[in-house]
């Protein structure tokens, strides 16, 4: 069995939580101020069109030199598009996204990328456009569903377990989407992601999968502490860990698994969405491991030893009526 002693170490598993949160805390407040949102927006749920384009490699005299961000810029501030943002991708891919356009004017923009980089592949091409009206839906239906989940799952421990229990299990809960949602404002920041509504169905997913571990240790501490050993919460803690790592280990691994093949062989649209879920699942076995078990540990053990405490300064019903049926002659 492995012996990790989570509660001799919780300084230094709460140390590289705090961390990780203030990180990520300040990459979203720095995302907040460039793009008015924690993390990068989507064309999901800001509305627009995103074009995508590459240029046929196939033709002679093509794709000899690769396609830099600034030499699409004059292409879109001579269309009327100055506020459009430019991302290259694999060199000879340009992908861009601007206000919603209409038919005739995603035309002309092809062609004036063609005049300019040489003939495109038709058969990479790629056009999405969503309203700011069905934007603003998306995500406010995405807010909504995360703040449905969370108060679920507050229900559920404090009716399965207790309330202090559900406390702490929320805390590892916002511990993981907090830092998962900065990573991602950190890759928004440096490489241009956008968070779309599969971003949103990362996080809820990261969730059930966080909660239903942190279930599992906290079951078992719930069986220990009912059998009467006189061990402390501490040692309560400890043993139900060592209990359960091996499985909280081995589900993550296999859950992992095809994450990862996700991620090295997919497609672009699920690319980031699998490094979501690969994050939010590390995090999730960690928190439930390290963060939520030694919270429970601390808490419990402080309210163990305040209560005697309490008991002893403060005089018994018993005490109180000696008093006052002998008082003192004296």
């Amino acid at each position: 069995m492995i012996k990790l002693h989570v509660i001799q170490r919780r300084k230094t598993w709460w140390i590289v939580s705090a961390i990780a949160l203030i990180a990520s805390i300040i990459a979203m407040i720095v995302s907040f101020s460039q793009f008015g949102s924690p993390v990068r927006p989507g064309l999901d749920f800001v509305g627009g069109t995103r074009l995508q384009v590459s240029v046929d490699c196939s033709v002679s005299g093509q794709c000899e030199e690769p396609i830099n961000a600034g030499d699409v810029t004059p292409i879109l501030e001579a269309q009327g598009l100055e506020n459009s943002s430019v991302q290259i991708i694999d060199d000879y891919t340009i992908t861009i996204r601007t206000k919603e356009l209409r038919p005739n004017q995603r035309v002309e923009l092809q062609e004036a990328i063609a005049s300019e980089f040489g003939q495109i592949d038709t058969s990479t091409l790629q056009i999405d456009t969503v309203g700011p009206t069905v934007g603003q839906e998306l995500f406010v239906a995405g807010l909504l569903a995360l703040i449905v989940s969370f108060f679920g799952i507050v229900f559920y421990l404090s009716v399965r377990f207790k309330l202090d229990y559900a406390i702490f299990a929320i805390a590892a809960l916002f511990h993981d989407a907090l830092i998962t949602a900065g990573l991602f404002a950190i890759l928004g920041l440096t490489l241009g992601f956008e968070a779309d509504s599969l971003f949103l169905v990362a996080l809820l997913t990261i969730i059930g999968f966080s909660v239903n571990d942190t279930v599992v240790i906290y079951d078992r501490i719930r069986e220990t502490a009912s059998i009467e050993t006189g061990e402390s919460i501490n040692q309560v803690v400890n043993d139900a860990v060592d209990q359960t790592i091996g499985r909280s280990i081995n589900t993550s691994i296999t859950t992992l698994l095809p994450l990862v093949a996700i991620f090295l062989f997919g497609g672009d649209t699920l690319k980031y969405f699998a490094l979501a879920l690969i994050v939010g699942f590390i995090l999730g076995a960690y928190s439930s491991i390290f963060v939520a078990s030694t919270l429970l540990a601390w808490w419990r053990s402080r309210t163990e030893t305040l209560k005697p405490a309490m008991a002893t300064e403060a005089p018994s019903d018993a005490d109180n009526l000696a008093e006052s049926t002998y008082p003192d002659e004296g």
